[in-house]
């Protein structure tokens, strides 16, 4: 299998990348200067250039508190620049995945979210990746897999803030009242190669399993890194963000565990390789 990967240089493009060839496919992962969304003739290019039979496209404008006043840029990204990638796609006659997110729900249901679930984004960055989800489905045979609260390895994430926090010997305030899977990126690069493998189109959720809040899952993280770092529960009305944040992001990951034909991962494993990973860093 012939892999392009959007976003390369990113969190989740290098885990997707690496991913890729521990399973001997040719994969290519594009950085932003390499790969601009907003390009459509350079990222046509690749197309010949590659010859990709599926495009991960991992480029995203992530920035969900900065999106509020930059609504602009954000749909230039996260909406006109997958109809980029989905031309892209088109040319090289690949399959398209586009990386979605469980903010386009607004957090009010109490059960898992299936795909088929009604939509309510909350914030500008929510629209952005719903209009994003809008441009994948137009191009035919593409994949959208909805996700939540990624982590891991290189790059800014909640697990590498509050591993900061803590070295810096300040108190950890985290909400309890949102409630929601943490997954690190490699589990979901796995989870997004096995779906493209087998051919799935359409829109599919994958999360690591179990539910928990914010402060449970910082509590777990300074549990491992260090085991004597109090953690303060604080509500999200205590901590106000510009942009609004569902309650619930929980999903619904039946389909993808009929297609896979696995259980989707426990965030634990992710948490206790990323804690490793960034031991390592500082120890150098």
């Amino acid at each position: 299998m012939r892999c392009l990967v959007l976003g390369g240089a990113g969190m989740l493009g290098r885990a997707v990348v690496a991913e890729a060839r521990s399973r001997g496919w040719a994969a290519l992962g594009l950085s932003h200067a390499q790969a601009d969304l907003g390009c459509r003739d350079s990222l046509l290019g690749w197309a010949e250039r590659f010859r990709p039979e599926v495009v991960v496209n991992c480029a995203a404008y992530t920035k969900v508190d900065a999106a509020e006043t930059d609504r602009e840029r954000a749909f230039a990204v996260n909406g006109a620049g997958v109809a980029n990638a989905a031309a892209l796609a088109g040319r090289a006659g690949a399959r398209l995945v586009q990386v979605s997110t469980d903010y386009v729900f607004d957090g009010e249901a109490r059960e898992p979210y299936r795909e088929d679930a009604p939509t309510a984004p909350l914030s500008v960055y929510g629209e952005s990746k719903l209009e994003g989800e809008r441009r994948a489905l137009a191009q035919e045979r593409s994949l959208v897999v909805r996700t939540s609260w990624l982590f891991g390895p290189r790059g800014h994430n909640f697990v590498a803030t509050m591993v900061g926090l803590i070295e810096a010997g300040r108190p950890l305030r985290v909400v309890t009242d949102q409630v929601g899977c943490p997954t690190s990126t490699p589990s979901l690069a796995r989870a997004l190669l096995d779906l493209a493998a087998r051919g799935a189109s359409g829109v599919v959720n994958y999360q690591d399993r179990e539910p928990v809040s914010w402060y449970a899952f910082a509590v777990e993280i300074a549990r491992l890194w260090s085991g004597a770092v109090e953690v303060i529960p604080v509500t999200s009305a205590e901590f106000p963000r510009p942009a609004r944040r569902p309650a619930y992001s929980v999903l619904d990951v039946g389909r993808f565990e009929t297609i896979a034909g696995r259980r989707v991962e426990p965030w634990t494993n992710g948490l206790v390789e990323t804690l490793a990973w960034l031991r390592k860093e500082r120890n150098r």
